[in-house]
């Protein structure tokens, strides 16, 4: 987490939106894809981190399941609660386990719209095979 909240902060200080996330290997730790919210710069409403972050290790790994048979199991860790169109893109990745810094609602409270997400939005992802 400390190494993902780093780069979400110098993803800010280089005039970025303040997030970031990594897919990791679940068992050795190793990083496999980093990503940092690209909307600001790219002006492209979906270059979210988790989403940047996925579609980079899928593209490394050629896989578009980061859980398929043959792979090492893969956890998310992002520097804040997935906002309501990340969360499908963490449902569809393949990723086994999500990791949060900051909670929705803190980063709605510095002036971010997280979108609908249902409040049970973690029994959710559990129920698919997203621990948490």
């Amino acid at each position: 987490m400390e190494f993902v909240i780093g780069a979400a902060r110098l993803n800010s200080d280089r005039g970025g939106g303040p997030f970031a996330a990594g897919v990791f290997d679940a068992d050795s730790g190793a990083l496999v894809a980093l990503g940092v919210n690209l909307v600001l710069g790219a002006k492209l409403s979906v270059l979210h981190a988790e989403v940047v972050a996925i579609a980079a290790a899928q593209a490394r790994l050629e896989s578009f399941d980061l859980g398929a048979p043959g792979l090492p199991a893969h956890e998310l860790v992002s520097s804040a609660e997935p906002c309501a169109m990340c969360l499908g893109a963490v449902h569809w990745s393949g990723v086994r386990r999500l990791m949060v810094g900051a909670r929705g609602a803190d980063v709605e409270a510095s002036g971010f719209d997280e979108g609908p997400k249902p409040a049970d939005w973690r029994t959710e992802l559990m129920r698919r095979g997203v621990g948490g």
